[in-house]
């Protein structure tokens, strides 16, 4: 088969997924095998493919294309999250820019127009995936939405009822203006922004004296039912028990004494106003305080607040500024940094607000979720996250799960007069409500407007994707899946939550192990994002650089649950890496095979060498695996093939310029590419396919998705060793040559001071051939000491030379050593110094230890060396 001179990544990634696709290799179906399955962290239907996404299903991808070569029945289920609050946003914008308002619709008729939304946009994100060479079992592609899900989530809502751990109650919640729907603590983002503190007086209600309360939110004081002052501040004692007046609406107020105020805040006096702010509310409990809602869902003023009514809250806190200033009880503006919590979908001010909700009570169900990652039945990677997440769920507050949004999975509750009836259907709720009420009808039943939190399906996901619910073979078979790979930022919102729900309805974890994957930053450390504009598109990094070129990109610089500073020169080192394999396949598939001919000895060493050395990347590799250390050992692989094969390898091997090679070296030679191929697939499938498919022989049906991976064999570390000996010498000879500008293929006689090291390479027939081979040599020989006009370099321990036909510059020479001997010495006395630690030595492995001991030995005996040869040098001058 003919090789193309370039490598198009464009044609070949498309040409391998096509064939992927068609031949089933991502499905996967219960069976005699051991399991492997991953869940996808399902992405918004409202996304596009962005670093953060390129970065987790890369992760992902690489080990499920492991466990697939390890013979595991691997199975990766993708699917989409319906995103309440996203998705109805863009739906509602895209009617209003049709000229058609929500409000202008029935519930049905707006969930039409968000099916086809959904159908037309929201298996986008998805097939950018493919691109990215996913391989996902897309005959199970769920959604969070569809039939099989939205029956677990009712069940699972229906089954918390009947348990008592849900209840429905009036709390302070984060109020979303703009969604207008209740969020979660951990969809509020904080950020401490520029304010004001505004300085107000409240008169006495006689007139006699006033207190000056400090405020970032002067609109609020319309909702003012007290002010506060703490008991012990003496500058207020004399305000003890009498009342004030709120400014503009003139309502007389209680002020009441509590340990809770701060006393060095502001002034010291505090408005409280219980219906606009949690710690308020909790003072009004206490106090008995009248609660007073200023505000309407979309964030402006409400009848009760009396005045600027229908005005949005931030035009009317410059109208209460303008009325305070006219009434002359504004005291002063002070310019004031605070943190002001935003919408992490819409990006409007949350605002504190007393609403009917339903919520988890989640103390009720933490326990197996808290002690299952403590004991590391459910194993973290990195281990610091056990801190983060142990904190969280000590301190787990109670779980606000309805939404006001019509897209969603509608909340099983009916009403009836003062009763609610919760069932998974309208027929099961009436069943229950004629208990009590005989006569009634399915049209007297109200169902509950509201709709669940997106998470309550998500944290089913492990168990729903599976039909869970419905005690399927699947659930029987893939559950618990193997590993979790997600952000650390969500570790509350999903992670801990599908722990508990595992738990909950399966007695058992949903992973056991999860990998938290660090944020993909630029390189001044900023998180990417559109609004800073240093986010690139991640299609058109596939479209330059090739999809295996991006993902070598982003795992090469991805530390274990490090953020990872991208930059773009990594996928076009990438992009450059896969140009190299394709080089050396043309390179070894280009060689004439002459059957008789004899197999030279150096190849034998050769093959022996890298056979030994592939081994121990195998077993390099897969205690990096076990660690989740990625890019490590992606690095590695990256070495072990650009330098290891096809610099120093395919130099040993490959015959002289227009002779044929030995029949075994090509044939080992291609069985040890086929190795490579297998190992590097799961990083870089696309590359690694097609360079199978042109070594594949008559003997080989499978492709290498479905290779074997290698199974770990004998390390001979003395081969690696005295091979790496050979490559040292080799180097120093090369170094010579261009020092000195001595032609490549000249042909020079190596010398070597007499110690064990050259004794063996004269005497070992395989080592002499090769180094003679590598280096260019006519002939390696053994001498007592340094030859005239000779120029030398140091190899380990040993000293060689080189005799030159030309005079050498003594000081040249001279300056050049004395250079080597400083840098030898700082090398030295590093090593040194780790071994001086006490800690280094006592809690290091013990071959580490042991590495260093050998360095520092190593790097004496250089220096000896080179204060012999300038000794020797100055004794010439």
């Amino acid at each position: 088969m003919e090789i193309s001179s370039q490598y198009i990544a464009s044609e070949i990634e498309s040409k391998w997924y096509q064939h992927w696709m068609d031949n089933g290799y991502f499905h996967s179906e219960p069976d005699e095998r051991s399991p492997f399955s991953i869940v996808i962290p399902p992405p918004n239907v409202t996304g596009v493919l962005h670093m953060g996404h390129m970065l987790n299903n890369t992760i992902q991808d690489i080990l499920i294309r492991r466990a697939r070569q390890k013979g595991l029945n691997a199975c990766w289920v993708p699917g989409t999250d319906h995103a309440s609050i996203a998705t109805e946003a863009k739906v509602v914008k895209m009617l209003r820019e049709e000229g058609v308002k929500k409000s202008d619709l029935t519930r049905d008729e707006f969930l039409n127009h968000a099916w086809g939304w959904k159908d037309k946009y929201g298996g986008i994100i998805l097939e950018q995936l493919k691109k990215l060479g996913a391989s996902c079992d897309w005959e199970r592609t769920a959604f969070t939405m569809d039939d099989t899900r939205s029956e677990g989530v009712i069940k699972a809502f229906v089954d918390l009822y009947n348990k008592d751990v849900l209840y429905r109650g009036k709390r302070m919640v984060n109020w979303d203006p703009q969604a207008q729907t209740v969020l979660s603590n951990e969809e509020v983002l904080y950020k401490e922004v520029q304010g004001n503190l505004y300085h107000i007086k409240y008169m006495l209600e006689d007139g006699s004296d006033f207190l000056t309360i400090a405020t970032t939110r002067p609109e609020t004081l319309l909702g003012d039912s007290a002010v506060a002052i703490h008991p012990d501040d003496e500058r207020f004692k004399h305000f003890h028990g009498k009342r004030v007046i709120v400014p503009i609406v003139n309502r007389s107020v209680p002020i009441i004494v509590d340990d809770y105020v701060d006393i060095e805040f502001g002034t010291g006096a505090l408005k409280v106003t219980p219906a606009h702010d949690i710690n308020d509310y909790d003072l009004g409990k206490k106090h008995n305080l009248e609660v007073i809602e200023i505000f309407n869902d979309d964030g402006s003023i409400s009848e009760a607040g009396q005045f600027f009514v229908g005005e949005d809250r931030f035009k009317a806190r410059k109208l209460v500024k303008a009325q305070l200033e006219e009434d002359e009880l504004l005291v002063e503006v002070e310019p004031y940094r605070h943190n002001v919590g935003r919408s992490e979908r819409t990006n409007a001010v949350v605002e504190p607000k007393l609403s009917l909700q339903w919520y988890v009570n989640m103390k009720m169900l933490v326990d197996p979720a808290l002690e299952a990652v403590e004991s590391d039945t459910v194993e973290f990677f990195p281990k610091n996250m056990k801190n983060t997440y142990r904190h969280w769920m000590v301190n787990i507050r109670d779980w606000c799960i309805s939404r006001q949004l019509w897209w969603g999975q509608r909340v099983p509750a009916y009403y009836y007069k003062d009763d609610v009836f919760v069932s998974e259907s309208p027929e099961g709720a009436l069943t229950k409500a004629q208990q009590k009420y005989p006569d009634l009808k399915q049209e007297d039943l109200k169902q509950d407007e509201d709709v669940l939190d997106t998470w309550f399906s998500s944290w089913l996901w492990p168990i729903s994707v599976f039909d869970g619910f419905n005690n399927s073979k699947d659930i029987e078979y893939y559950y618990p899946t193997s590993v979790l790979v997600t952000g650390w930022d969500i570790i509350f919102l999903w992670v801990a939550r599908m722990i508990i729900a595992g738990y909950e309805w399966k007695g058992t974890f949903p992973f056991k192990q999860v990998y938290f994957t660090g944020m993909v930053r630029d390189q001044k450390r900023r998180k990417m994002s559109k609004s800073l504009g240093n986010s690139p598109d991640a299609l058109a990094l596939i479209e330059k650089f090739g999809a295996d070129g991006v993902r070598f990109g982003m795992l090469s610089c991805s530390p274990a649950g490090g953020d990872l500073l991208f930059d773009e020169k990594l996928c076009e080192q990438g992009r450059n890496f896969t140009n190299k394999i394709w080089n050396a396949l043309r390179l070894v598939q280009g060689w004439e095979v002459e059957s008789n001919k004899t197999q030279p000895i150096e190849n034998e060493l050769a093959i022996d060498w890298f056979t030994s050395l592939s081994n121990s990347i195998i077993e390099s590799l897969d205690k990096k695996f076990e660690e989740y250390r990625l890019s490590e050992a992606l690095i590695d692989l990256y070495s072990y093939v650009w330098t290891d094969f096809c610099s120093w390898y395919l130099e040993m091997v490959k015959p002289p310029y227009g002779e044929a090679i030995d029949i075994y070296t090509k044939e080992k030679t291609v069985e040890l590419f086929r190795c490579i191929c297998t190992l590097l697939h799961p990083y870089m499938p696309f590359i690694t396919e097609e360079v199978w498919s042109h070594l594949k022989n008559e003997t080989i049906s499978t492709d290498c998705i479905l290779s074997q991976y290698p199974i770990l064999d004998v390390v001979d570390p003395q081969i690696i060793t005295e091979t790496d000996i050979i490559k040292s010498i080799v180097s120093g000879v090369r170094d010579l040559r261009n020092k000195h500008q001595i032609k490549p293929k000249e042909k020079l006689t190596l010398f070597g001071i007499e110690d064990n090291i050259t004794n063996e390479l004269v005497q070992d027939p395989k080592k002499k051939a090769m180094l003679t081979k590598l280096s260019f040599l006519d002939e390696f020989e053994i001498v007592d000491s340094e030859l005239e006009n000779a120029v030398s370099f140091i190899a380990g321990k040993s000293k060689f030379f080189i005799q030159l036909k030309q005079e050498i510059n003594i000081e040249e020479a001279l300056a050049e050593k004395e250079k080597e001997l400083k840098y030898q010495e700082g090398f030295i006395i590093g090593v040194q110094k780790k071994l001086a630690n006490e800690r280094f030595v006592q809690n290091a492995p013990e071959a580490v230890v042991a590495n260093e001991k050998k360095k520092l030995a190593d790097g004496l005996s250089r220096k000896k060396n080179l204060e012999q040869s300038i000794e020797e040098l100055k004794s010439r001058l």
